[in-house]
């Protein structure tokens, strides 16, 4: 097997009834960050790519009796052929940490793991991950004793068995993810990734700087200090107050019981971002499949 086989070392809003998001902030528009824990909405919700990293010189991902890669690629949606052919060719294809230059090298689509400018590709065309725009009154369960409606309503015409990743309360609108991928879900429920979630909520009452200090600070409730990472006051008007909210806390109901601790009872809650995959302009109750890039920053968030 050549060295060229082998890879060198790399040198590399909204739809429906979601509440509409100001251009500036009305009245005590207030912008509040957290310290070290917080380096902005932003950097808390911008795609994340795979970092470079060495890769690990004289190890050999070619197999036998495997798929040429370029044949993978195209199956995984990533153009023809001769176009994955080239993509292979510039040195932008990455397998199990190896980049790939070599034409004839073959994989094993079940087991490699594909990274391509960086991001990663799902091999295996049976996995599928659906955004859905969670509507009020729906509960976040496949099946619900009291005969309320529930998210599997919503995706009945999937073939897949889809689960829903996290919950939204009944009275919580917005994003949902829903995958078939239990790897992916796993990751995505662990604490240990602070995936970040946005909302925008909207509260009673005027909300002063001390307010959005004391959000970031930390707040105690029964089980323990909850803290949010931004807050955003986009509005306030006629005793209501219009805030945007990132926070990496997954603890149920966790934003309307930190906004209740501080004497803002959340009149309205949607949730507008899980990581990198924005809410967008998707309807309530219907769903999207996420596409390529999607899949592959939402993956790299949790380090797949």
């Amino acid at each position: 097997m050549s060295n060229e086989r082998r890879g060198g070392s790399r040198r590399e809003s909204s739809g429906g009834q979601q509440p509409r998001r100001a251009d500036h902030a009305g009245k005590g528009g207030k912008n509040f960050r957290g310290g070290s824990s917080a380096k902005s909405r932003a950097q808390a919700n911008a795609p994340r790519r795979r970092p470079a990293k060495p890769a690990e010189q004289g190890r050999d991902v070619h197999v036998e009796d495997g798929v040429r890669l370029q044949k993978v690629l195209a199956q995984a949606g990533l153009g023809s052929r001769r176009a994955s052919e080239e993509l292979i060719a510039s040195g932008r294809v990455e397998v199990d940490g190896q980049i790939v230059t070599e034409l004839g090298v073959r994989i094993d689509p079940a087991t490699a793991v594909v990274h391509v400018d960086g991001l990663r590709i799902q091999l295996d065309q049976a996995k599928v991950t659906i955004a859905l725009n969670k509507p009020l009154g729906v509960v976040s369960t496949m099946d619900d004793p009291k005969g309320r409606p529930t998210v599997a309503d919503l995706i009945k015409n999937r073939e897949e068995r889809l689960f829903h990743v996290g919950r939204l309360d009944a009275d919580s609108e917005g994003l949902l993810l829903l995958t078939n991928d239990g790897e992916l879900a796993n990751r995505l429920s662990h604490p240990k990734y602070g995936i970040a979630k946005t909302y925008l909520v909207t509260v009673e009452g005027e909300v002063y700087p001390r307010t959005g200090r004391e959000l970031l600070k930390g707040v105690e409730l029964e089980d323990g200090v909850a803290k949010m990472d931004a807050v955003h006051v986009l509005q306030q008007i006629d005793g209501l107050a219009m805030l945007e909210v990132v926070l990496h806390e997954g603890r149920n109901r966790i934003v309307r019981r930190m906004f209740e601790a501080v004497g803002h009872p959340v009149t309205r809650l949607v949730r507008t971002r899980i990581g990198p995959i924005p809410l967008g302009d998707l309807k309530p109750g219907r769903t999207r499949v996420l596409g390529r890039t999607e899949l592959g920053t939402l993956m790299n968030a949790v380090d797949l």
